[in-house]
């Protein structure tokens, strides 16, 4: 199915609020009004659960979507080997929300501007997913924002090593969504993985382009 800009938009316009869902194989003891996050496959790891005296920081993300005139795209970035955390993990334009960000658009927008240069003018927001939670103690809030070209990318030195696109038709096919799993201190983990080429799309981003897919595809599901 080829996907036009306009029915994203109408789809995304006609949802609620974002909702407040586990992952759809989730294990039964994940309740259905959970929040969504690296937990949704391993309720062992819901920061409130093993660290609940750990606040959790306010982060956001843009999940942008490109008009190409061919079909619409996905733009992701490859996180540079030199950062501390998660280096040459595949993600989306984000980070943590600042005093000054007035909210996680805003905050959203801003770091997509510093991180692959893209000037807030080009975006048109959409709305939110469902927010996420990450085992080392992040609430995110996903932001959807569809991008008008031209425009013009640069990756951030030293926060991003390389900006890419992938087809959003990839990720709204269900055969793409696979279920991973890695030993992660002594327990066996499991998480949502997309692989792309030479991409292994997994985690929080693969998480989210879950939830994404959920969104877009639920009036396709409701009428099978």
């Amino acid at each position: 199915m080829k996907w036009r800009a306009e029915e994203v938009l109408e789809r995304l316009a006609s949802l609620p609020a974002p909702g407040l869902r586990a992952a759809p194989e989730g294990p039964a003891s994940v309740e259905a009004e959970a929040l969504r996050g690296d937990h949704d496959l391993n309720p062992e790891l819901n920061p409130q659960v093993y660290d609940p005296g750990r606040p959790l920081r306010d982060a956001a993300v843009l999940v942008p979507i490109i008009d190409r005139p061919q079909e619409l795209t996905v733009l992701l970035t490859r996180r540079s080997n030199a950062l501390p955390d998660h280096p040459g993990q595949i993600s989306f334009p984000g980070g943590g929300v600042d005093p000054g960000d007035a909210d996680a658009e805003a905050a959203a927008l801003r770091e997509a501007q510093e991180e692959v240069g893209l000037a807030p003018r080009h975006v048109t927001l959409l709305g939110r997913l469902d927010t996420y939670l990450v085992r080392t103690g992040f609430s995110v809030v996903p932001v959807v924002g569809l991008l008008h070209p031209p425009f013009d990318l640069r990756a951030e030195a030293g926060e991003v090593d390389e900006i890419f696109e992938v087809p959003l038709a990839y990720f709204l096919d269900p055969a793409n969504r696979q279920l991973h799993s890695r030993v992660f201190r002594g327990a066996e983990r499991f998480f949502y993985a997309y692989p792309y080429g030479d991409y292994y799309i997994w985690g929080a981003t693969a998480g989210m382009l879950s939830n994404l897919s959920d969104v877009l595809r639920a009036a396709d599901l409701e009428g099978a």
